[in-house]
């Protein structure tokens, strides 16, 4: 998560401050059964220096996740990268590289943005601990992303509304930048942290079907938005405020798959019922 200021070079880490001399070179072998988070992912959006790809698979290996993805990076692969990663090759071996979020996201069910500026798009805030929370009881049900946008821009406002809910870490106020990897390092904390003090829970379905994927989500609101021009709703509103606030509302309250069906028919009864008022209209 970028801040307002610089970014912190990659190339002017200290060596001894960048490695634990305890630390083996290369990552271990041994499965950690208590890190198991097989549909948690980290996503790094138009990420400018290689370096910081590198340092945030490291980042996200030494808290015992291994899922990274890229979206139009705008150097990778590149040995920077490579040596900046410290033997975590393995992460870097598994990375998958998109051209947009929607596409790197297109299959989750809960898609966090981490975000240092309030911006226009509406969503809820949480805090890194919160957050790794509503993730991991997420991920027993689907998959699950966590966003970071480019080092100097952060994630856009195009790309916030990708997103389901935002994360903001409380840094000082006066001094509010982080570096990418940083910003990423803190999020694999928690998560890890969550999971070795059992803050994740099953949750209880109670029949509960499959929460829509993001993917199902943004043809929803395609037709959503479609509707409302078939019917005339807007009467010259604003159609672009109008459709903020529905995806504010729908996407707080997690649609299940089966009540996205059942809303896309009732956008569909609305469309046929408005192509027939105007066949009917008198010429």
């Amino acid at each position: 998560m970028p801040g307002r200021g610089k970014h912190t070079d990659f190339r002017q880490i200290p060596r001894c401050f960048a490695d634990n001399p305890t630390m083996p070179d290369s990552p271990t072998t041994t499965p950690d059964p208590t890190v198991t988070v097989p549909r948690l992912r980290f996503v790094l959006v138009r990420t400018s220096h290689p370096g910081n790809i590198g340092a945030a698979a490291r980042a996200i290996r030494t808290m015992g996740l291994t899922r990274l993805h890229l979206v139009a990076p705008h150097r990778y692969p590149h040995a920077d990268a490579t040596a900046m990663a410290a033997g975590a090759d393995d992460v870097l071996a598994g990375v998958v590289i998109t051209p947009t979020l929607q596409d790197a996201v297109a299959d989750c069910t809960l898609v966090l943005g981490c975000t240092a500026r309030q911006r226009a798009v509406p969503l809820q805030e949480l805090a890194p601990r919160d957050a790794a929370a509503r993730a991991l009881d997420a991920a027993a049900l689907g998959e699950v992303a966590l966003v970071f946008g480019n080092e100097r821009t952060g994630l856009e406002n195009d790309e916030l509304m990708c997103c389901h809910a935002a994360v903001h870490i409380p840094s000082a106020p006066d001094f509010p930048s982080l570096n990418l990897a940083q910003a990423v390092q803190v999020l694999a904390y928690e998560v890890r942290m969550a999971l070795l003090q059992g803050a994740a829970r099953t949750p209880e379905q109670g029949g509960r079907e499959a929460l829509a994927t993001n993917a199902e989500l943004e043809h929803f609101f395609g037709h959503l938005a479609q509707m409302l021009d078939d019917i005339d709703f807007h009467k010259g509103r604003s159609p672009v405020t109008i459709m903020k606030r529905l995806r504010r509302l729908f996407v707080r309250n997690e649609l299940e798959q089966r009540e996205v069906r059942i809303l896309r028919g009732i956008f569909d009864d609305a469309q046929r019922m408005a192509r027939l008022a105007k066949e009917r209209a008198p010429k």
